[in-house]
């Protein structure tokens, strides 16, 4: 059997540059409609160092957010190559594709997707506690602190404002130690004192340690502190401010 199909069958590590978190290469997203084949991503190659701060820009519907989800396993590559953290996501089960998730990405969407029912400290500790995490409430309360909702723990979604809902989003996005944050317009339902007292957190949790940040933002000031700007246009990287 060819190598590189058994690569992707078995869900095997693949071998992956030193310093590297993030390689497509070559990844095309096609997506059938009723007029046809539509192609949303046409053959992607971009890799992303660990630690750094990417942000990905363009107009809407140019293949921003698709190319977020292929990153985190969430929409399949119909073509070329996706390794995340030292895994190639071609192949992989539903099931691998969620413990990959869980083990090693912290996603921050636009809407918060906190549980009404649940508190937030325990919406914060339902993924660690999935995973059969000792000491889930614990590493929950130490996150919402560390985001500043240290007196808002046993308050409900709906007893929150915007800012403290998306802070608790954060901290359930790293609460299992994801190395790799992907934020998608995270600030485009807060107000924008709030959403910036938002992205400072999630810059100086960046900063702090080894995690990669990939943001995707309709704002040239939020993507002025990245480290790094691409550029997607009708589904190609139009410009790379550090291409490596």
């Amino acid at each position: 059997m060819d190598a590189h199909v058994d690569k992707i069958n078995t869900g095997k590590i693949a071998p992956v540059e030193a310093g590297c978190s993030i390689r497509l290469d070559d990844v095309q997203v096609t997506l059938s409609s009723r007029a046809g084949a539509v192609e949303i991503l046409k053959g992607i190659d971009l890799t992303i160092g660990k630690g750094e701060a990417v942000s990905i820009v363009g107009p809407s519907g140019s293949g921003k957010t698709t190319l977020l989800m292929v990153i985190a396993g969430l929409e399949g590559a119909t073509g070329g190559n996706v390794e995340v953290a030292s895994q190639t996501l071609n192949g992989l089960s539903e099931d691998q594709l969620a413990v990959f998730r869980r083990d090693n990405i912290g996603i921050v969407f636009q809407s918060f997707h906190l549980i009404p029912a649940m508190t937030a400290l325990e919406n914060v500790a339902v993924p660690l506690e999935l995973r059969g995490t000792p000491d889930a409430f614990d590493i929950s309360r130490k996150q919402l602190e560390r985001v500043g909702l240290d007196h808002r723990l046993d308050h409900y979604p709906g007893q929150l404002s915007g800012g403290e809902q998306q802070r608790v989003a954060m901290a359930r996005a790293l609460a299992a130690g994801a190395n790799i944050i992907l934020a998608d317009e995270p600030t485009g339902n807060l107000d924008q004192e709030t959403g910036r007292t938002i992205m400072d957190l999630l810059f100086e949790l960046q900063a702090g340690g080894d995690t990669t940040l990939v943001l995707v933002t309709h704002d040239p000031g939020l993507a002025a502190r990245c480290s790094r700007t691409i550029e997607i246009r009708d589904g190609l990287i139009h410009a790379d401010s550090g291409r490596r």
